[in-house]
């Protein structure tokens, strides 16, 4: 059993009206502390044509829970050249980890380059300035009888410590969703499944960079290695697809990771516009002695769009987490909400004898929306 539970507090961002750089959206933030201990959410804003940029906000806190926030400016654009392609661009979907064995923000993102969705890394000491890493450049691993680096690739965050690797070597570890349709951008290419893989629905990945290399050089962060599928779509609510949601906490039971499932139609080709589906939010648990073992998962969501915010917006019926900061011993969830705000859920422990006496059950109010339509609005 996994016990947790999340329950919705409401919205904490949504677009001004007035900023062209916010007129398609703002959603699926990153987050983390400024050395001084302010809390930041770094969302991604949507401007007209779908371009994607990095914003920085701090988060307002009534009686100790967040309700809003106030607008700090743009920490990142698509600036580089493989962050733009001919017909689109965009920043997009950035998630961060603080790092204290290095001192650093590590912050995942999407880059829309000329061959799609592809992941990059920067660092920051402060949430502000930003250096890039560059794209990621996985490692090729001749047992997988393919090149990581093909294929299309979103959801990606880094655990908070080093972690075992396969061989027992103290790593930091990504965690990252690959899409082996390559008829994406290759019209007639189809599916390129690696070796060991039957089922051509995206799942959750894990890759690593031994922890003693990447603290001489933070470039080795972008050289990911040891590759392995943590988990594939197992349950109704997964039917489409999974991925990777906030940074893993660790809790008593292991390293918890909230994450998505989709549901619902995607037609062939990217056009969200022709895509009829539902993001709800599940969680499972990972062996802290080897994160590519799940010890359990939800079978039921967790958390699923229930208000309208969540279930009318640029992508209907979407609830996608992708930060998680904790705020005087409680911790809170934010997510996406159809593509277009930002809520606030609130991430709890069930004690044991309530588990016993009340099992967690779909449709209860205990989670919050997760959106996302990063998968979606690309």
């Amino acid at each position: 059993m996994v016990p947790y539970t999340l329950t919705r507090l409401g919205v904490v961002m949504a677009p001004d009206t007035g900023d062209p750089l916010e007129a398609e959206g703002v959603l699926n933030p990153a987050s983390g502390r400024t050395p001084d201990g302010r809390l930041f959410l770094l969302p991604r804003l949507v401007a007209t044509g779908n371009v994607s940029r990095v914003g920085l906000a701090e988060v307002e806190l009534k009686d100790g829970v967040p309700v809003g926030v106030r607008r700090r400016g743009i920490v990142l654009s698509p600036d580089e050249g493989w962050e733009r392609g001919l017909n689109n661009a965009g920043v997009e979907d950035p998630r961060t980890t603080w790092v204290p064995s290095l001192g650093k923000h590590l912050m995942t993102y999407v880059a829309y380059g000329p061959l799609g969705p592809r992941l990059a890394l920067a660092v920051s000491d402060d949430l502000e300035s930003w250096q890039r890493l560059g794209p990621v450049q996985f490692a090729y691993q001749p047992d997988l009888d393919t090149d990581l680096n093909l294929f299309p690739n979103k959801d990606a965050v880094f655990f908070p410590e080093p972690v075992p690797d396969p061989d027992g070597r103290p790593s930091y570890a990504m965690i990252h969703r690959p899409m082996w349709d390559l008829g994406w951008f290759r019209p007639g290419e189809g599916v390129h499944l690696p070796a060991g893989i039957s089922d051509e629905r995206a799942g959750i990945w894990i890759s690593y960079v031994p922890a003693d290399e990447a603290a001489a050089d933070l470039t080795a962060l972008v050289r990911p290695r040891k590759h392995r599928c943590v988990a594939l779509p197992e349950f109704p609510y997964e039917e489409l697809k999974i991925g990777a949601g906030p940074p893993p906490l660790r809790v008593p039971e292991g390293w918890l990771l909230i994450h998505h499932g989709v549901t619902g139609y995607i037609p062939p080709g990217f056009d969200p516009a022709n895509q009829r589906v539902t993001y709800a939010a599940g969680a499972m648990l990972l062996d802290p002695a080897d994160p590519s073992h799940v010890l359990d998962r939800t079978a039921e969501p967790i958390f699923v769009p229930e208000t309208a915010d969540e279930q009318s917006g640029t992508v209907p019926n979407v609830v996608f987490p992708t930060a998680i900061e904790q705020v005087d011993g409680v911790h809170y969830v934010f997510y996406g909400m159809a593509d277009s705000k930002i809520g606030v859920a609130r991430l709890d422990r069930v004690p044991q004898g309530a588990r016993d006496e009340a099992p967690i059950r779909p449709g209860e109010q205990r989670t919050s929306p997760d959106s996302t339509a990063a998968d979606l609005h690309t």
